[in-house]
C-alpha cells in the first residue's frame, strides 16, 4: 500500500461506527451486504450508514456492486491485506515479537488430511446448522468431527428440519439446540473451521476463536420464517437443506492433503458464492 494512502485508511478506520461497518463486513466476506442489512445490525440510522459507506469505499477498503437494484457493500480484501502489511511489515518492520503472537501454531506445510473439527453457527440452531452438523458427519467419511450452535438457540430442534433428517436417512438421536458459549470454554476443542450459516449470526460480533480457525460464511435463508402451508414450509426446509448438502460435499471433496492455509480459505470462499437459484422463503 502506498504510503500516502495508509493515513487516510486509518483515519477513516478511527471512527468506531465506521469500524464497526468494516468488522462486520469481513465476517460476511467475501460476499457483499446491502446497507438495510448493515443498518439493522449495526443500529444505525440509514442516512449515517450511507456517509460511513462513502467513506469506506473512497479510500478502497470496502467495493459496492449493484445487482438490480440493490446495492451490495463487500470488503476489498485486497486493499486490507495491503493495509495489514503496511502496519506489520512498514511500520512494525517485522518485528517477531510483534507478529510471533498473531500467527498460528506451526503446522504441517499442508492440512492435515484426517480429523478436522468443524462448527456451524446459526442464530436458532434448530435447523440450518442442525443440518450442516448432520450432513457433515455423515458425509464426512470419518475426517470430520461436526458440531453446531446457536447465538439464540431454540429450546428445540425444528420439527420440519428432524423430518427432512429422518428422510434422508440421517440420525437424528444425538441432536440437540446448544449455545455457542458450549464451545468458548476454557478446555473447549480448538476448532480447525467456523462457519456461520445464517446473516443474523455473521452479523453478531464474537470473540476469536482460538487456534485461529479457518472462518466461512455460508448464509441461507432461514426456513423457520417460510409461509403457506405445511407442504410448502417442508417444500423450503427440503431446499435448504440441499442447498447446504452441496456446499457440505463440496466441503469434503477438497484435497486437504494438497491445499495450504490460503489455499484452502479460496477455497472455502468459492464454495460460499455457489449459487442456489431455487432457494426462496
Amino acid at each position: 500500500m502506498e504510503k500516502i494512502n495508509a493515513p487516510h485508511a486509518f483515519a477513516t478506520l478511527g471512527h468506531p461506527d465506521r469500524l464497526a461497518v468494516f468488522r462486520l463486513l469481513n465476517r460476511f466476506a467475501p460476499r457483499g451486504v446491502r446497507p438495510t442489512e448493515i443498518a439493522a445490525a449495526l443500529n444505525l440510522k440509514p442516512n449515517t450508514l450511507s456517509h460511513h459507506l462513502a467513506d469506506l469505499t473512497a479510500c478502497n477498503l470496502v467495493t459496492v456492486t449493484r445487482d438490480g437494484r440493490s446495492l451490495y457493500y463487500a470488503v476489498n480484501l485486497d486493499a486490507t491485506e495491503a493495509l495489514i502489511g503496511y502496519l506489520a511489515l512498514d511500520v512494525g518492520r517485522a518485528r517477531p515479537d510483534l507478529l510471533a503472537p498473531l500467527l498460528a501454531p506451526p503446522k504441517e506445510p499442508a492440512m492435515r488430511d484426517t480429523d478436522f473439527d468443524v462448527l456451524f453457527i446459526c442464530s436458532g440452531n434448530s435447523a440450518r446448522s442442525i443440518f450442516a452438523e448432520a450432513l457433515l458427519r455423515d458425509l464426512g467419511q470419518g475426517k470430520f468431527q461436526a458440531f453446531s450452535a446457536g447465538t439464540r438457540p431454540s429450546s428445540a430442534l425444528n420439527p420440519f428440519a428432524l423430518e427432512v433428517l429422518g428422510r434422508n436417512g440421517h440420525d437424528i438421536t444425538s441432536l440437540r439446540s446448544k449455545h455457542i458459549s458450549e464451545f468458548q470454554q476454557p478446555g473447549s476443542i480448538v476448532m480447525d473451521f467456523v462457519f456461520t450459516v445464517c446473516d443474523t449470526a455473521a452479523a453478531e460480533e464474537c470473540p476469536p476463536w482460538p487456534g485461529q480457525p479457518i472462518t466461512g460464511h455460508w448464509g441461507l435463508p432461514d426456513p423457520v420464517s417460510a409461509t403457506g402451508t405445511d407442504a410448502e414450509k417442508a417444500l423450503v426446509f427440503a431446499q435448504t437443506y440441499a442447498a447446504l448438502r452441496r456446499r457440505v460435499q463440496a466441503f469434503v471433496a477438497l484435497p486437504f492433503d494438497t491445499l495450504n492455509r490460503m489455499s484452502l480459505q479460496a477455497s472455502i470462499d468459492r464454495i460460499a458464492l455457489s449459487p442456489d437459484p431455487e432457494l426462496k422463503v
